[in-house]
């Protein structure tokens, strides 16, 4: 039928109604069909993202524990260096004094 002929036997409202009753239709099968699957696979892959960023947190948080116990441990052997320089020297400066009052 024509959609005039329609409009002339059912009138404007009815035939409207039905109109927007099979637009509401399409589009609630539009979602179901397409847009809900691919919500599901980003929603899986944003929660894999999130793990992964998780993950590399704290990797971060342990390599940043490593590396300041690496430097700590460096500077105790820059101290115990310097003390040992600083010992051999007040040795030397000893065995000097020793030789000169001899």
């Amino acid at each position: 039928m024509d959609l005039a002929a329609l409009i002339n036997e059912y009138g404007f409202p009815i035939v409207m109604s039905v109109g927007m009753g099979y637009f509401i239709y399409y589009l609630w099968s539009f979602i179901n069909t397409h847009i809900n699957p691919a919500l599901q696979a980003m929603h899986m892959a944003l929660i894999k993202v999130i793990d992964q960023t998780r993950m590399l947190d704290q990797d971060m948080i342990r390599l940043q524990q490593k590396v300041n116990v690496v430097l700590e441990y460096r500077a105790r052997q820059e101290v115990i260096e310097d003390a040992k320089e600083k010992e051999a020297l007040q040795k030397l400066e000893e065995s000097k004094t020793d030789a000169k009052r001899k």
